[in-house]
């Protein structure tokens, strides 16, 4: 996602999510289909920081090609030795379901080779909560980690999938130490008008977190994205709320707006951004041929806080 050219300066905000990963245990993850030389790189370099304790699933004569031409040390790693991309994924899924991983890592099989192992209705990942999708980014010109959602699985979500899109992103933020998020859910506009299907959504799951159905954040919406991310822009059309200009959370319309705006960011703002699969038994670490070294690292610090979150929760 971001582009090859990019001079990356870091802001020191993912520098201080690992700053929390410092003091946890190295999470056991199941790495899907490491053929690639960033895919098997990515993996490694986050286990030399101590996020995660990789077990590479795929064939295992590529695995070892692919590390010998990058230079690369496997050292004591263990390898699952599998035939093909569809087979690693099946594997690295029933790795987690057998307790043996707390996370999933994609290598570099296609995505939907990936879900397709994890939404399986008998031997996949999921739970009662939408699966979703969310970017943990860090925007040069933002004054914190902002994390945007739905912007690569839901394409046309219900009230009902927002409901379970949002939560998975409140749940996240928490993981990654924000203790009530604030979450602005985007529209085209700031008032709701019965012609713009998704204001009335955004009003329903405003009132919808009011009566408890959605936990742990603090929503406002609907709003546009000048009001949602500058609290003078919001002022100026005199809205007062306590998401405007600090949310911590971008909830999207559809799909296409969420990776419009993603994208945006990545390439026009030079953000970083890593991306988090949620909804799913454990987490879900998705990176890109196309991510930076800094990006890929965390992506994993987040999949690692979440992990270690999740066995802390009663």
């Amino acid at each position: 996602m971001k582009p090859a050219s990019a001079t990356k300066t870091g802001t020191g905000k993912y520098e201080r999510l690992l700053e929390r990963c410092k003091t946890l245990a190295a999470v056991p993850t199941a790495v899907a289909y490491p053929c690639e030389e960033t895919a098997l790189a990515g993996a490694i370099e986050a286990a030399g920081k101590g996020l995660i304790v990789p077990v590479l699933v795929g064939p295992a004569d590529k695995i070892a090609a692919t590390a010998a031409s990058a230079g690369i040390d496997l050292g004591t790693l263990e390898i699952v030795d599998v035939p093909d991309s569809v087979a690693a994924a099946s594997k690295a899924v029933e790795l987690i379901r057998e307790g043996r991983a707390e996370v999933l890592m994609k290598g570099s099989l296609h995505t939907d080779e990936l879900m397709s192992a994890i939404v399986a209705r008998d031997r996949g990942l999921r739970t009662a909560r939408r699966i979703s999708h969310a970017f943990v980014m860090d925007v040069p010109t933002y004054h914190k980690v902002l994390i945007i959602t739905d912007a690569a699985i839901n394409i046309a979500p219900t009230l009902e999938d927002k409901v379970d899109i949002c939560q998975n992103a409140i749940d996240l933020a928490i993981s990654l130490g924000r203790e009530k998020p604030k979450v602005a859910i985007l529209c085209a506009v700031e008032t709701v008008n019965s012609k713009m299907p998704a204001t009335l959504d955004a009003a329903a799951l405003c009132k919808m977190a009011q009566r408890g159905q959605i936990k742990g954040g603090i929503l406002d919406g609907p709003l546009a994205f000048d009001n949602a991310i500058s609290k003078q822009a919001a002022e100026t059309k005199g809205i007062h709320s306590e998401v405007a200009g600090d949310p911590d959370i971008l909830l999207a319309p559809d799909l296409e707006a969420g990776n419009i705006l993603a994208k945006q960011l990545s390439f026009l703002a030079n953000a970083d951004s890593a991306g988090m699969v949620l909804g799913a038994r454990v987490p879900v670490i998705l990176t890109s041929r196309a991510d930076s070294v800094r990006s890929r690292i965390a992506s994993c610090a987040v999949a690692m806080l979440v992990a270690h979150a999740r066995r802390t929760k009663p």
